[in-house]
This record gives structure tokens, sequence and C-alpha cells, in this order.
């Protein structure tokens, strides 16, 4: 079809204006459809803000809270704030937990440390006072042995029960449950370098065992689990390795515990979990 343009001078002008407004409309509509298809851009990711508490009897905790909190770092959107605390005791009260607010700001609080003589049951309820309202924890190796006030309250947090441990062998790992978030990417089994196994009486109903480490002297024991506390169900990540700085320094570990504080927060995916190096 041929277009016969206007043959008077202002029906041509007229003509094209009728154009040059029909193309800008044109344009217009072409980037309108253009911003409406693009996706959005992603807000700014907010770090998980993370408390690591640490001292007491019997680790190198200064050096293994250093490798906790770079280790983490180093693997998610995390910042870690750092407390050593107690020097080498087994029953200081440390200076911490006296604030009534010890836990507020943070989204999730690491307990890496090892008091196991102090049988002040108000004392353990000051501790455990932000995770029964719903702060997310993680509870490694020592934490299992603190706050022995005579009651079981301090256990039920942690999902297991465990007074005592065994001697100091490399042992194996093995996965119980490989498609669990936490526990995906590690195989059916690793080897720990170093380890110190701790003696498990009781997994608490509430807990889901992750991984057993391979015993020499007895049964072999839950070391890797999750569990849900009191009325809230806090998400609480608990592993008891962690006591020499061969393990705290190994990928294995700190790959599990920075997928295990994510999963605590409930924030364990590709957000929040920076690619491997």
């Amino acid at each position: 079809m041929t277009c016969r343009l206007p043959d008077s001078p202002s029906r041509l002008i007229r003509f094209a204006r009728a154009t040059l407004v029909l193309a800008v409309v044109s344009v217009f509509a072409m980037s309108q459809a253009s911003a409406e298809n693009k996706p959005a851009a992603k807000k700014p990711l907010k770090p998980i803000k993370a408390l690591l508490v640490t001292g007491g009897c019997c680790h190198d905790y200064t050096a293994q809270k250093e490798l906790i909190a770079k280790g983490l770092m180093a693997r998610a959107h995390i910042d870690v704030i750092t407390v050593e605390q107690g020097g080498r005791t087994t029953n200081t009260k440390i200076p911490l937990y006296e604030k009534d607010d010890w836990a507020d700001g943070f989204d999730v609080i690491l307990h890496d440390e090892c008091f196991s003589d102090i049988p002040d049951k108000e004392w353990t309820q000051r501790v455990l006072k932000p995770h029964k309202a719903g702060l997310p924890a993680v509870v490694i190796h020592c934490a299992m042995h603190c706050y022995r006030d005579g009651t079981d309250e301090w256990f039920k947090f942690c999902g297991v029960t465990s007074r005592r441990h065994g001697a100091h062998y490399p042992h194996e790992v093995v996965n119980q449950d490989e498609k669990h978030p936490i526990m995906m990417g590690f195989g059916k089994s690793w080897a720990n370098p170093a380890g110190e196994l701790y003696w498990i009486e009781k997994v608490w109903p509430t807990a889901h065992p992750l991984a057993i480490g391979k015993n020499r002297e007895k049964e072999d024991d839950v070391c890797v689990w999750t569990n849900l506390y009191g009325e809230k169900k806090t998400r609480v990540f608990g592993t008891t390795l962690g006591h020499h700085n061969e393990t705290v320094q190994s990928k294995e570990f700190l790959d599990m515990v920075t997928r295990g504080t994510l999963w605590a927060c409930d924030k364990l995916n590709d957000d929040y979990l920076k690619p491997a190096k």
C-alpha cells in the first residue's frame, strides 16, 4: 500500500507534527514496557549480627574465637562480635550476663563457654532468658557441660544431656541426615582431625540428630543436632565437636557451624551464603 503525502504546505506541516507525536508516544510506551519488565533492584542485604561468647576452663578460646568469627564471616553475611571472659575457671559468673539486656541487638548467640560449676538456678535463667523469648542460639562443645544447677533446664536448651567426655583421638563423623539443609554437601562422613567426644546420656525429644561420632570406647555418640527449645520453639544448633584448634580451623567444622548458625536464624539460603573461595 502506498502512503500519499498531503499536497498543501499546511497539510504537510500538520501531517509531520502528527507523525512526530505518534513516534514520541510509541518510544515512551516502549520505554515504559521495558521498565515494567525489568526486575526490581534487590535491597542491600542486612548482615546477621552474632555474639560469640567464650571463656572458661580447658580450651584455647583466645585462638578459637578468632577462628570461628573469621570462618563465619568468610562464609556468610554475618557480623560476629566476640566476648571472652572468665579466664580459665569453671565457676565464674562472667560480667556479660550480669546485664539484663546482655543479648539486645543480636540476631543469634553462639555459646562456646565452659563454666560447669555454677549451681545457681537464677544465673541459669538469666542466661536463658533471651532464648526463652525466641532468640536463636548455637551451642558448641563445652557449652553442653555448663550451668549444672541441679535441674535439666540447660540440657533442655542444648537438646542433649552430657556430663563427661572420652579420650583424645581423631575419629570419623558420620552424617545421619544428608537431606537436612545443614548437612547437605558433607557426604556420608568426614574425618575429625582431633577429637574429644562427649558422651551423650540423653537426646531430648525436641532434638533432631544430624551426625554421630565413631567412639572407640563405647557406642557411638550424637555430635551434631538441632533443637527446638521452650514454648517459642527457639531454634538451637548444637555440636560437641570443637575441643582442639585443629578441629575448629577445619573446613568441615567451619562450614557446618556456618550453616547451623544460618539455620538457627532461618536464613540458610543462597542470599546469606557467600560463594566459596
